[in-house]
């Protein structure tokens, strides 16, 4: 097996010396990044397994960053930074980041992280076919969902109220809505929606899935459809209404 590669986006450059010299002592390979752009050139010429991110960057900050990452890819993914408050850390983890470690950090420590992640993140790439239950929602090609004056556009992900406002959706509030709508009044699991949503397992402590829920239901305030997502508490949730498409 090849040694992994791990991404250092800093821009402070003895950081960057510092966290190259513990990963290198460990047999990883290694390459930096000063800010958001070179971090997005790197990833588009190379292969890599981990990234460590800093919070604040020149341009786009970190958490931008991995929000943009994560609508493209799921790859390890650590917050290494000096931000120590719980704000910053509840939202990196809610953003979709695996990790949190706040400087000025324990290089032993640091390293377990990594490899662990990294172990976990390799072994999950499957080598036969995934499970049925895992890969066996297709949505519909080209469809509209309707439901209760609402319409749902699967091509541009407009979501027009029955008064007529029109939200483009981002796009995991979209593939949460679009599960609801081809599961509606089926409970659904918070892993269902993670997995389709982002296309990875839900980890514990990742509140990716209610902070979608949260967003979707402000999208639905016109009139009570923010009800339409039933919460079942200990199982999951179950879109209470009917849809045509």
């Amino acid at each position: 097996m090849t040694a992994p590669t791990v991404l250092i986006v800093d821009d402070e450059p003895v950081a960057c010396k510092v966290a190259t010299s513990i990963f290198q002592a460990e047999g990883y390979e290694t390459l930096v990044a000063g800010d958001g752009d070179q971090m997005n050139k790197i990833l588009r010429q190379n292969q890599v397994d981990l990234i460590l991110l800093d919070i604040n960057l020149p341009g786009k900050n970190g958490l931008i960053l991995a929000r943009e990452l994560r609508e493209k890819r799921d790859i390890a993914l650590i917050f290494v930074t000096g931000r120590d408050n719980e704000i910053d850390r509840i939202l990196g983890l809610e953003i979709g980041a695996d990790d949190y470690v706040t400087k000025p950090f324990n290089p032993r420590e640091l390293t377990i992280r990594a490899r662990n992640l990294i172990n976990r993140t390799r072994n999950k790439q499957p080598t036969a076919p995934a499970p049925a239950e895992q890969s066996s929602f297709v949505p519909t090609p080209n469809a509209r969902y309707e439901f209760a004056g609402w319409n749902l556009d699967a091509n541009s992900h407009e979501l027009l109220s029955p008064s007529g406002q029109v939200a483009r959706l981002p796009k995991a509030e979209f593939r949460m809505l679009q599960y609801f709508c081809e599961h509606s009044k089926l409970l659904v699991t918070r892993s269902d929606l993670m997995l389709f949503m982002m296309g990875r397992e839900l980890k514990e402590h990742d509140r990716t899935v209610d902070v979608t829920i949260r967003k979707l239901r402000k999208h639905l305030e016109e009139g009570e459809a923010y009800n339409f997502i039933e919460t079942i508490h200990g199982e999951g949730y179950r879109f209470g209404v009917d849809v045509e498409f």
